[in-house]
């Protein structure tokens, strides 16, 4: 083994380097983020209570804070922090009973639909079950003492088919909880052409979720334009009569009976009701779905 050696020793062009003589002082910018409390565990309190509630389609879903405090505080008696815990405990045991005791006071009725129940192209407040809601408000006979015992739920989604629906019923139902579910799918099956047999085993699937439940069910049917045939649009027809006899639940067999005759009455693609109609489809409604609230 042989080591090999330069002859001589050279200096980089630039130079050695050295240690610095007097050491730097580097000043680091203060951070931006908020730094970990100083305050004492014990004397923090974050109470929040939250809601998901499942609103109106196309509404989305939405995150109601029903009631928030927060505080810190520094140097408290240990005495008082624990006298302000149970204070604020208190107050929200008290509103919580009296938020449920304004829910029991109200039963609701679920509308679960597509974009014929959802409003589509026009405000949701025009549409059939936001008026059914005003309705109910101003109908003596569905109320106690000039106060509303019926609320309208509206989970309809536009475009929803049977089967979507199917999925996401029951946890609309433990959702909302309600005495009365108004099942008006269905249209979007026939229009897209999907098989009838598969249709109402969805339908009679989501009477039974609902009945399971303890609501009352209004079947609301629909009908296709001839130029689907009549061998498909019969069998389309017929599958919303099957799944209310075979369930024995109330039936409305056509949702736009009353505007189907005027084009008038439709917006310009010919299938969604404009809003002045809405108020039709709800004359037509409502004495079917009277007899489920005594």
């Amino acid at each position: 083994f042989v080591r090999l050696a330069p002859a001589m020793l050279t200096d980089p062009e630039l130079g050695r380097s050295s240690p610095a003589i007097n050491p730097s002082k580097v000043l680091l910018p203060e951070p931006e983020a908020p730094t970990i409390a100083s305050a004492s565990p014990e004397a923090t309190v974050n109470e929040i209570s939250c809601k998901m509630l499942r609103l109106v389609s196309p509404l989305g879903t939405s995150l109601h804070k029903s009631a928030t405090s927060i505080a810190t505080l520094v140097s408290i008696p240990p005495v008082f922090s624990v006298m302000l815990k149970s204070l604020i405990v208190a107050l929200l045991m008290f509103v919580s009973a009296t938020a449920g005791s304004v829910e029991a006071a109200s039963k609701v009725i679920l509308v679960y639909g597509d974009s014929l129940s959802a409003g589509y192209g026009i405000r949701v407040e025009q549409s059939w079950p936001s008026l059914l809601g005003d309705r109910l408000k101003e109908d003596t006979r569905v109320g106690a003492g000039g106060t509303p015992s019926w609320t309208v739920a509206n989970a309809s989604i536009s475009g929803e088919t049977t089967a979507g629906g199917r999925s996401r019923l029951e946890v609309a139902l433990r959702q909302f909880k309600p005495k009365v579910v108004v099942l008006a799918l269905g249209a979007n099956d026939g229009l897209r052409g999907l098989p009838v047999k598969q249709m109402q085993d969805n339908l009679i699937s989501m009477v039974k979720l609902a009945k399971a439940s303890g609501a009352r069910v209004l079947l609301i049917g629909m009908r296709l334009p001839p130029n689907y045939g009549p061998e498909y649009t019969n069998a389309f027809e017929a599958a919303f009569t099957t799944t209310a006899r075979l369930e024995k639940v109330a039936l409305l067999p056509f949702l736009l009976e009353p505007v189907a005759g005027q084009r008038s009455n439709f917006q310009a693609d010919g299938l969604h009701p404009i809003s002045a109609a809405q108020t039709k489809l709800l004359d037509h409604i409502y004495p079917a779905l009277q007899p489920l609230l005594k």
